[in-house]
């Protein structure tokens, strides 16, 4: 079996009394798609941030190729190759496609003594590296961010991290704001990334999604992992009803089926409800 690229093992975060995260183990391989499911408030947006350096657990171990780590700030986790690509794909709206493709890393040419942007160069790589992932109407690198669709935004965060050497790509919500078709657009892409060798990492609430494209799963509720899991080992309405408190929700089903007979049908007052 290969070894994981990443792995956590037992890591808590917490904020002064506040405990967010709880004791999660996960490990992602190369050309892989984990999958990681939580409805709101259940711990993915801290879980993200320890993994691209932004915060340090509280405790716990972070390995990477089998290597204890530790992310001291997102530019180290990015030199390492590990990705982040945000819900509307972290680009800048009024910068053309070559030049946001390029944010930071600009390619020059000499003028003279000077060294200027190469605009032509930029244009070129950037519309290469999107088409390669199968969106060609993007032809033009001169086009304004702004003026892409959802989809197109994601797919150009998307080619941009694969072109610097992302190894592990964290993608978070990326079809939250987009429509069907544009969500499947993304949803393509997220497996060409796997197909490419990429351990991806794909945050959604969005069980379809994570359905249609992932390998490993895992559910976070309160900051805790309540299942990890593969592909065809729970099916699509195990997942939704895990994610939603199923188990709570059939409780107070049973609590209030039982008032209401030993009250002739009447609904229990709030303050009975444990």
């Amino acid at each position: 079996m290969a070894e994981p690229i990443l792995q956590l093992s037992n890591v808590n975060k917490s904020f002064g009394p506040i405990d967010v995260l709880h004791d999660i183990s996960l490990a992602v391989k190369a050309g892989e798609v984990l999958c990681l499911l939580g409805d709101n408030g259940a711990g993915k947006s801290t879980l993200i941030k320890i993994l691209s350096g932004v915060h340090q657990p509280t405790s716990g171990t972070i390995l990477m190729d089998g290597e204890p780590i530790q992310f001291a700030s997102p530019r180290y986790a990015s030199d390492l190759g590990i990705s982040t690509v945000h819900q509307f794909g972290g680009a800048f709206p009024l910068m053309s496609i070559g030049r946001s493709f390029f944010v930071g890393v600009e390619p020059t040419r000499k003028w003279g003594p000077f060294s200027i942007y190469d605009r032509r160069k930029a244009n070129e790589i950037a519309v290469k590296a999107v088409q390669e992932f199968g969106i060609t109407r993007i032809d033009d690198g001169d086009r304004l961010v702004g003026g892409l669709s959802g989809g197109e935004r994601q797919s150009l965060a998307i080619a941009r991290a694969v072109h610097f050497g992302a190894r592990v790509l964290i993608l978070d919500e990326p079809t939250a704001a987009l429509g069907v078709k544009e969500a499947a657009h993304v949803l393509r892409i997220v497996l060409e990334a796997r197909k490419r060798g990429l351990a991806v990492i794909f945050i959604t609430h969005q069980v379809i999604h994570a359905l249609t494209v992932g390998d490993h799963f895992a559910v976070l509720i309160r900051g805790a992992l309540a299942a990890d899991f593969r592909k065809g080992e729970k099916t699509r309405e195990e997942i939704t009803d895990l994610m939603a408190g199923g188990e709570a929700m059939a409780e107070l089903e049973a609590e209030i089926e039982s008032y209401q007979s030993a009250h002739e049908g009447r609904a229990p007052p709030v303050a009975d409800l444990r």
